[in-house]
């Protein structure tokens, strides 16, 4: 029993050339096989880049989100001084409480939205492809 091994397009077109009884058929199959060999990779070069675009769009939404969130932060910082001036005020001492309290809670939340976001846009996307190994180990 003789096993036949496939020839590729590159030596289907060689042995074409050399051939005259099977040269055109040959020549034929040869270029066909190039020509879809290079729309594939066309193919894949562009599905490639299109990833690539979305990955850098929703980096950018990140971005943008955690520099609106800078921004909220910074406007807090900078009306520190007044909140603080209107909290030494001596007959407003529950005021000031509630008036640190509110600025403590909006700095831990606009940190965790920021880290949130951070950590959110370091995570690879999931493949939608299932796993070339089984991940269940056989007993």
């Amino acid at each position: 029993m003789t096993s036949r091994t496939r020839l590729t397009p590159t030596q289907r077109l060689t042995r074409g050339l050399q051939y005259t009884a099977v040269g055109p058929v040959d020549i034929t199959r040869g270029t066909v096989g190039l020509g879809m060999h290079s729309a594939y990779s066309a193919g894949s070069a562009l599905r490639r880049r299109y990833r690539d675009s979305r990955i850098a769009k929703e980096l950018g939404t990140a971005q943008e989100t955690v520099a609106r969130e800078l921004a909220a932060a910074q406007e807090v910082v900078a009306s520190l001084p007044q909140a603080l001036q209107e909290a030494r005020q001596p007959k407003r001492g529950r005021r000031r409480l509630v008036v640190v309290t509110t600025l403590g809670v909006a700095a831990v939340v606009g940190g965790a939205v920021a880290f949130s976001i951070i950590r959110r846009s370091m995570q690879p996307e999931p493949s939608p492809r299932p796993p070339s190994v089984e991940v269940t180990p056989k007993p």
